[in-house]
């Protein structure tokens, strides 16, 4: 590889539309996501390093290269100095759910390499987009649900006896550790952010990709590994995020942190544009109308519901408005996070409404 192809640039992946049965049209309709099958999409998944659903570079000279194998070769320059882990660190998606998602869990770090033998578990935040009236998300178990109740109860399918349902508003975001049980839908559409991993445990007696019966020996089995890994106290809320003005009708919403991910959502209007400066990845989705996206000399346009990864090397990024992002990445969240909302003088206790409890 020859020294212009080492100079790592604003990347274009490829997207895997997944056609599970709680899916529909919204990404493309509601979105304006171009290039979808016409069947039933319930996710895309905008940049990806997991095992058989890679993301693979479209643009510039390392197209047809894997994301993996863009961090393998170039981990500085992709990650920052210093990152030594053996993925990208973020999965993002678009999911659709015109029906309602399966009851399920995924193992936080330590179940995940005790009982599923993975490197790491799945612990992930939804951001909404949209969502009907009285639409509803299941998140956690209700206090003083024991595991036997909780285990009756699933087996049972009786969910709202022993899982907590919460009011979903477009423009909330919830953290969902690796451990807790959860479910939304129907009629929401989420940006999700998340470790990579594909890993899962669901308490269905119908299979998510097709609808197909699950058998009494399987939904037993699913039910083990799932009662193994549930987090009984863990009872995540929505929240509304935290607001900083950075310019002339230029604002950054920090919606969620903590040691895995952060994600933030940035609006500018047309007297001052989006400017981006980092040291680490940035997955940049588009929730809003096509914008440009230019950082030095490489300048890219982003449509509806687009994803762009912008490696560290790049250091900083402009996007002219009208403009409305997703921004996510992996944080030190004492500059990354803490730092800024003090300085613009939200108060320590309020921090908690986006820092995950754990980080």
């Amino acid at each position: 590889m020859n020294a212009a192809e080492t100079a790592l640039y604003p990347l274009r992946l490829t997207v895997t539309a997944k056609p599970l049965v709680f899916g529909g049209h919204a990404i493309a309709r509601r979105l304006g996501k171009r290039g979808l099958p016409d069947w039933s999409v319930a996710e895309t998944w905008e940049c990806s390093d997991v095992e058989g659903n890679l993301s693979v570079v479209t643009n510039g000279p390392l197209a047809g290269r894997t994301l993996h194998q863009v961090l393998s070769d170039h981990a500085d320059a992709l990650m920052g100095a210093g990152f030594s882990g053996a993925r990208f660190p973020l999965l993002t998606k678009f999911i659709d759910a015109t029906g309602t998602l399966p009851v399920h869990l995924h193992a936080d770090d330590e179940a995940a390499r005790r009982l599923e033998g993975q490197p790491n578990g799945k612990t992930e935040a939804w951001h909404i987009l949209d969502a009907a009236p009285g639409a509803t998300a299941l998140c956690g178990v209700k206090r003083g649900v024991t595991a036997g109740r909780l285990r009756a109860a699933l087996e049972a399918q009786d969910f709202d006896a022993v899982l907590r349902r919460l009011p979903v508003r477009a423009g909330d975001t919830l953290y969902v550790p690796g451990g807790t049980l959860h479910s939304f839908g129907p009629d929401t559409l989420v940006y999700e952010i998340e470790q990579t991993s594909d890993i899962q445990r669901h308490a269905m007696r119908w299979n998510m990709a097709d609808g197909s019966p699950v058998s009494d020996e399987e939904h037993r089995s699913q039910l083990d590994m799932l009662m193994r890994q549930a987090d009984l106290d863990s009872r995540p809320d929505f929240t509304p995020g935290l607001s900083i003005a950075v310019g002339d009708g230029v604002e950054r919403v920090f919606l969620c942190a903590g040691p895995y991910f952060a994600l933030e959502r940035l609006r500018a209007g047309t007297e001052e544009p989006l400017r981006l400066a980092f040291s680490t990845a940035r997955i940049l989705s588009n929730v809003g109308a096509p914008v440009r996206v230019r950082t030095g000399t490489a300048s890219e346009e982003l449509g509806r519901a687009e994803t762009l990864l912008l490696p560290a090397a790049c250091g900083a990024a402009e996007i002219a408005g009208p403009a409305d992002v997703l921004v996510g990445y992996l944080p030190d969240l004492d500059r990354d996070v803490r730092a800024p909302l003090l300085a613009a003088g939200h108060p320590p206790p309020l921090l908690r409404r986006v820092i995950a409890s754990s980080a």
